[in-house]
């Protein structure tokens, strides 16, 4: 459980350093986000899911 919530902070850390640098960026790609089809938003997120898991499992061993 302590990984997990490690996992999270270092989340929200990425995003938080992303966000308060490049507002602008984000800004286009969250409109970006809105204009993609979903589709495409679940094939992303579910490709992304299973690279993140590859990863772990690597990592971990």
């Amino acid at each position: 459980m302590t990984d997990l919530f490690a996992a999270l902070g270092l989340v929200l850390a990425i995003e938080g350093v992303l966000f308060a640098g490049f507002p602008g960026a984000a800004k286009r790609a969250s409109a970006n986000v809105v204009a993609t089809p979903e589709s495409v938003l679940r094939t992303i997120g579910l490709v992304s899911a299973l690279v993140g898991v590859i990863i772990v499992w690597f990592v971990r061993g």
